[in-house]
């Protein structure tokens, strides 16, 4: 029983950590948002990143739990969460900056 919560929960720590690449189907669209859903878009990324991150060390926390599915997950959690806090850095940088 507790194996198969583990692997329902990496599956959706796998769905949560893919879920901010939709922000890119109204680019590829070529339709563009207004600020507001921009900014509604752009909170719902965060959540989806933090969501995934701590589903996925959830799932990763004991070694026999470390599958593939959660290891990729984790991967690409961290991956988003350095690439938002770059993203924060820059936008310190360049405020203090001017």
């Amino acid at each position: 029983m507790k194996g198969k919560k583990i692997k329902i929960l990496s599956i959706y720590a796998l769905v949560f950590s893919l879920l901010p690449l939709a922000t890119l189907i109204p680019t590829f669209l070529g339709v563009t948002l207004t600020n507001g859903i921009q900014t509604a878009w752009a909170g719902a990324n965060i959540f989806f990143v933090l969501v995934g991150f701590v589903l996925s060390i959830i799932c990763v926390r004991h070694a026999e739990n470390r599958r593939m599915l959660n290891i990729l997950s984790t991967i690409i959690s961290i991956f988003w969460l350095l690439l938002m806090a770059g993203i924060i850095a820059f936008a310190v940088l360049l405020t203090f900056k001017s």
